[in-house]
């Protein structure tokens, strides 16, 4: 009894020791939330030292990066941003190097061109009719007779000969195989004597409806075929792509966009074949980009009902899948053909050599033609604004752009449907009217949209200068206008027609150069480089529906982020070019490291060298 008492003494609290426990009670409900808050706000990776691009509405330049898990969660000072690091946080050393957005290329057919880069001959640096034809003859030795050789990427205009290949320059060395070579804008090719017999082709053969037989002075197929309807006369032959080459093409590719500190790509006119070969590495975990893709939809009514099919078989926007690395965006027309093959549809004729009009086989003055008949190609767009899905339409010439905006606009007049962001794809030679009407496009409906490729002047800006002519020239790609209007576009490369590398694009929107290092375009249409800049990043995500998410470096957005070695905004224009990205994070993992970048990543609270001077600038607005 006694003891029992004495136990139950000691358990029992006075007044005032109640009380206390109960205020540290309550204190530490008070706390414990805002401890687990402040862990929550921790980083687990930082990067410091560095010149931050952010391109954020103000285009600050800030020190430093916090990241948590795939997202970024502050840009600011060194100290600012050392301040959130967890105690076992990664440290990024920038040493004074330069960060930005991962880098957008809003028209990039990566897919295909990765199968072309692996299987097919490549062509893009022949400088020579001969150098092509030594390359097929090298393919044919290690081919078995009656299979296809096929190859991308020549250019006419750099060759020394300056004329297209023709069948007779391969029929010696591939007698017994049929060759097919696209050319780098994707809108002609040469076929050889094996392959046009196989397709059937003969002088009697008549040019198809939107498409060109190169024929010459007598009459007969020089092997040179324009434009999709007379390119499929040779190409429905050629075996198609498997899934598994699909696969690797995209896997190549990928690791060029990595090495390129490109973290999103607008893939535009695919296939069931490409989207399952997209869906098939995003559900095996092999997807490390950003992919947004545009169905190919013919040039029927039919043909566009089925590629509503398609998209009505997929997740729609805004829906993505793999939290925004897979989305559906639409679908791709053709309005008209090519500037390389003077097809695309104007309303002044093409130039031949910068001073003739270039002729038709008939006699006529060559204006090129539309692909899709124009009033079948209205039907569609009506069809798929009625349907809600966005629609990127192809228009190299004027007189297609005309009518690709009124399309719009009556689309949209009719169906209204404000946030499609409706594309025009190149727009290379908007009119006034076109300016106008994709002012009042933007304004009014989120529509209306240019996706251009500056990198164009440069790849293919030899045979540019020529087909349009010196008056024509100055106008083209008026990037400098667009912003002087306050109309948005974003850029991209329309890779394979020019290289991957989106560098190459913002160095064009400076440079406006041939590859030849001519300036037959003028320096009146380009832009500075924060503009440049932000058509490769923020406004290239708006084109990819994914603005909230990627596009800028600010708190909030995912961590898709590349290193260089050099400042985009400080160096000569020359040098632009010839950045090399050093790292490129995707969703705050490291996608790519260069060799060359040698700058250990550290755990927080290691030991670190010091270094007297980092030459990272304070944060500016």
């Amino acid at each position: 009894m006694d003891g029992g008492s004495a136990h139950g003494a000691d358990l029992a609290l006075t007044p005032s020791a109640a009380a206390r426990m109960n205020r540290l009670a309550a204190a530490l409900l008070l706390v414990t939330p805002l401890l687990a808050f402040a862990h929550a706000e921790q980083a687990d990776l930082i990067l410091v030292h560095g010149q931050v691009l952010t391109v954020d509405a103000h285009d600050s330049v800030a020190q430093a990066i916090a990241v948590r898990g795939d997202v970024i969660l502050k840009v600011g000072s060194d100290a600012e941003v050392q301040a959130l690091a967890a105690p076992n946080a990664q440290i990024i050393d920038l040493e004074g190097r330069t960060a930005t957005p991962g880098l957008i290329d809003t028209h990039a057919h990566i897919a295909d061109g990765g199968v072309d880069e692996l299987y097919g001959v490549k062509l893009s640096d022949a400088r020579s009719v001969a150098e092509i034809v030594a390359r097929v003859k090298a393919a044919v030795s290690m081919t078995r007779a009656g299979d296809w050789i096929t190859g991308a990427g020549w250019d006419e205009g750099k060759l020394a000969e300056r004329r297209y290949p023709a069948a007779a320059d391969f029929d010696a060395v591939a007698p017994n195989n049929p060759v097919w070579l696209m050319h780098t804008t994707g809108h002609y090719g040469v076929a050889n004597s094996a392959a046009m017999k196989l397709a059937g082709i003969t002088a009697a053969t008549r040019d198809p409806p939107a498409g060109t037989i190169d024929r010459d002075r007598q009459g007969h197929p020089t092997g040179v075929f324009k434009e999709d309807a007379a390119m499929t006369l040779i190409t429905r032959l050629i075996p198609a792509t498997t899934p598994e080459q699909m696969r690797a093409g995209i896997l190549h590719i990928q690791e060029v966009l990595h090495s390129e500190g490109m973290t999103a790509v607008k893939d535009p006119d695919i296939f069931q074949i490409q989207w399952d070969a997209y869906r098939s590495l995003l559900d095996a975990g092999q997807l490390k980009v950003r992919i947004c893709v545009l169905w190919d939809a013919g040039i029927t009514m039919a043909s566009a009902q089925h590629a509503l099919d398609e998209i009505n078989s997929v997740p729609r926007l805004p829906a993505t899948l793999g939290r925004g690395r897979l989305l559906s965006c639409g679908v791709k027309l053709f309005m008209d053909g090519s500037g390389g093959a003077r097809t695309g549809w104007m309303w002044q004729p093409w130039m031949r050599d910068g001073r003739a009009v270039d002729l038709t086989q008939d006699g006529a003055p060559n204006t090129g033609y539309p692909h899709i008949d124009p009033e079948t190609y209205r039907e569609m767009v009506l069809l798929f604004q009625k349907s809600g899905v966005p629609v990127g339409t192809h228009a190299v010439g004027d007189r297609a752009m005309d009518w690709v905006v009124d399309t719009y606009a009556l689309a949209e007049q009719q169906f209204p449907h404000p946030g499609l962001r409706h594309a025009i794809i190149h727009a290379n030679l908007p009119t006034p009217h076109a300016l106008d009407t994709l002012s009042i496009l933007q304004a009014k409906y989120d529509a209306g949209y240019p996706e251009m490729q500056a990198e164009f002047l440069w790849w293919i800006g030899n045979i540019y200068a020529l087909h349009y002519g010196p008056e024509r020239d100055r106008r083209l790609i008026p990037l400098n206008t667009l912003k002087r209007r306050g109309i948005l576009w974003s850029g991209g490369s329309d890779y394979s027609v020019t290289p991957l590398a989106a560098r190459y694009g913002l160095w064009a929107s400076v440079a406006r150069q041939t590859s030849a290092g001519r300036e037959p375009f003028g320096s009146a249409e380009s832009v500075d480089r924060q503009t440049a800049l932000r058509s490769y990043t923020a406004w290239g995500a708006r084109q990819m529906f994914l603005e909230d998410q990627i596009g800028t470096l600010e708190a909030g957005k995912r961590a898709d982020i590349a290193v260089w070695d050099r400042n985009f905004y400080t160096i000569p224009t020359a040098q632009i070019k010839d950045m090399k990205c050093l790292m490129t994070l995707l969703d705050g993992q490291v996608a790519y490291r260069s060799a060359s970048f040698h700058e250990p990543i550290h755990a927080a609270g290691a030991p670190r060298r010091s270094k007297a001077t980092r030459g990272a600038p304070p944060i500016r607005g």
